[in-house]
């Protein structure tokens, strides 16, 4: 899946994966991340998620990676924020208030502007990729951060035959493989969510679980 991909689907809208409202997962388990006010806390592959106005909210830092520039852009605009706009070889680093969005592939990208991550939060990257993607993320993931930093992993578990992705399904004994060899992992309570999006279910999916 080539950055092409994505430039396209954000130049035609094509961008159902962009929720409306914050992640009930993100509201109800942030907590479990042991950060404090004024920390920062790492959103890879962020696109324009409101997820990242809840988190500022709540008095953390925020940095978020995205290779769409249409989709940083948008972010502020749609959320009325200024921003001041720095250029950093093939980056462009986006700034305002507490927040730092870096313009860039997330493969290559170096936070030059950020000296420590104290959590991150995926909601959207890993179920974005496909399979054979996954482990070169998890291993890059690792290079951006310290170790023994917390993560809060959303992912979507569902019959892929049923749908092709993005977004991907991806189960929890996946997420074990690819995690457990530098975290330890624990499992939050997962939800049935195929009642709630009825788009999904427009597609023939049977099942859907937001884990």
């Amino acid at each position: 899946m080539k950055p092409e991909f994505w430039h396209e689907r954000w130049t035609k809208g094509q961008i159902g994966f962009h929720q409306h409202d914050f992640n009930n997962h993100m509201q109800a388990f942030i907590n479990r991340l042991g950060v404090q006010t004024g920390e920062l806390i790492l959103v890879p592959l962020c696109g324009k998620s409101l997820d990242m106005l809840w988190l500022l909210e709540q008095g953390f830092q925020v940095t978020g990676i995205e290779i769409s520039q249409l989709a940083v852009e948008d972010f502020f605009a749609e959320n009325d924020l200024p921003y001041q706009v720095t250029d950093h070889d093939d980056t462009r680093l986006y700034s305002s208030n507490n927040l730092n969005i870096y313009c860039g592939d997330f493969f290559t990208v170096e936070l030059t502007s950020t000296p420590h991550i104290d959590a991150v939060y995926d909601r959207a990257s890993l179920i974005a990729l496909p399979q054979k993607m996954r482990a070169a993320y998890v291993d890059r993931l690792s290079r951006l951060i310290p170790g023994g930093t917390r993560s809060l992993l959303v992912t979507l578990d569902y019959p892929q035959k049923e749908m092709s992705g993005p977004p991907f399904s991806v189960t929890p004994d996946e997420v074990e493989y690819l995690y457990e060899p530098l975290y330890s992992i624990e499992h939050l309570p997962s939800e049935d969510c195929l009642m709630n999006e009825p788009h999904f279910r427009d597609k023939g999916l049977t099942r859907l679980d937001d884990d």
